[in-house]
């Protein structure tokens, strides 16, 4: 948001402290001299009650849900197709978005970043490379699923060549996010604004900061939104064209995992995206007033609480949904409860019998076609 206020000294400048990547300086006309100061006083104390909240929540869940999505793959689990690959690596990514979300809970309940110059370039970093990579991955597992489902026939082998390079590729992934990041390391830093210390970027040392920006906001925009919304609409409607004609009562369970997919989606990112797309449209506008640009605050504070809420739904939507999941999540829990009794009662039999269970179900699920991925059934 802005500082506190804009005074008539000040008339043509204002500082727009949007959050994650969206602050800037620029300059404009205020459309009248009784809108010249404009306080945003209430918007920044509405910031500084509900996103710390909310963050910390989204932090808590996120970290509980992804770390339970990590110990099933790494112990129970071994990642045997595309998705399950994918699945993984989107799990480690939104564990270390939502490691970052406390130092901007912080900054927000103080309003202002009482951290270090690096330490405010290494979380916006983490950030963005993080919230790429989260967002590319879903397009690959779109893929992954439309080839394992619409084309399953004539993609097989190339799909097996495909899982042996599986590392190959998620690691193209991580390095396409680092480069499309590569800006928040060297944009954002640590200054002083209206008295107050913030961690934003700062385009003011380059020369046209406008432009900068709006390179900046279109590639979040792209890759962020755009790329994953084209891939997910194609590959899920020939998904569900193809699960609705076949006549398999599991794929048309799968069906509901789809839709849930493709809603949570668009749930979440549209709001936050057409807030960026407005606020694209309005750089270098002279004619914006006061209210418009309080109301622009509550919605950016609201819709990119929501759309970092994702990162909480992802393993709900992509693994614990899913049949065989929820099968080594009970593992999970069973396995846990065992060890308790076992350290109050040790000699109960259970974690043995469990243990027992568990390798029957292991036996029977290897005659289990790749195809039928964790999330889709």
């Amino acid at each position: 948001m802005w500082g506190e206020s804009v005074n008539v000294s000040d008339a043509f400048y204002s500082t727009e402290d949007y959050f994650f990547g969206s602050a800037n300086t620029t300059y404009y006309y205020l459309p009248d001299p009784e809108n010249l100061v404009c306080s945003l006083q209430e918007v920044r104390e509405f910031s500084r009650l509900f996103v710390p909240i909310a963050y910390s929540l989204i932090c808590v869940f996120g970290l509980l849900g992804n770390i339970l999505v990590v110990i099933t793959f790494a112990f129970y689990k071994k990642a045997r197709s595309m998705t399950d690959v994918y699945l993984l690596n989107m799990a480690i990514a939104d564990i270390l978005f939502v490691l970052t979300l406390p130092f901007w809970a912080v900054n927000h309940a103080t309003g202002a970043w009482v951290f270090s110059n690096a330490l405010c370039k290494l979380m916006k970093g983490i950030y963005a490379i993080n919230f790429n990579c989260g967002m590319l991955l879903l397009t690959c597992i779109s893929v992954d699923r439309y080839m394992a489902i619409v084309q399953a026939a004539k993609s097989f082998r190339l799909r097996s060549r495909t899982l042996a390079r599986s590392k190959l590729i998620c690691l193209a992934v991580w390095g396409v996010s680092v480069i499309i990041s590569s800006s928040a390391f060297i944009f954002n830093q640590k200054y002083n604004i209206q008295g107050r210390d913030a961690c934003e970027p700062n385009y003011q040392p380059v020369s046209e900061p406008i432009r900068w920006k709006l390179l900046m906001l279109g590639l979040e925009l792209l890759f962020g939104f755009f790329i994953p919304l084209v891939f997910m609409v194609f590959c899920y409607t020939f998904i569900v064209k193809t699960l609705v004609q076949a006549q398999n009562s599991k794929r048309h369970k799968a069906i509901r995992v789809v839709i849930a997919v493709v809603l949570v989606f668009l749930a979440c990112q549209i709001p936050h995206n057409m807030v960026l797309l407005v606020t694209v449209a309005n750089l270098g506008k002279m004619n914006r007033s006061c209210q418009h640009e309080k109301l622009m605050g509550y919605t950016k504070t609201i819709t990119e609480v929501l759309a970092f809420l994702h990162c909480c739904l992802n393993p709900v939507l992509y693994a614990f949904i899913g049949q065989k999941f929820r099968n080594y999540f009970l593992k999970i829990m069973k396995d846990l409860w065992c060890v308790r009794r076992k350290h109050k009662s040790p000699g109960l039999p259970c974690a043995s019998r469990y243990s027992e269970t568990f390798i029957s179900r292991q036996t029977s699920e290897t005659a289990d076609n790749d195809n039928a991925s964790s999330f889709t059934m």
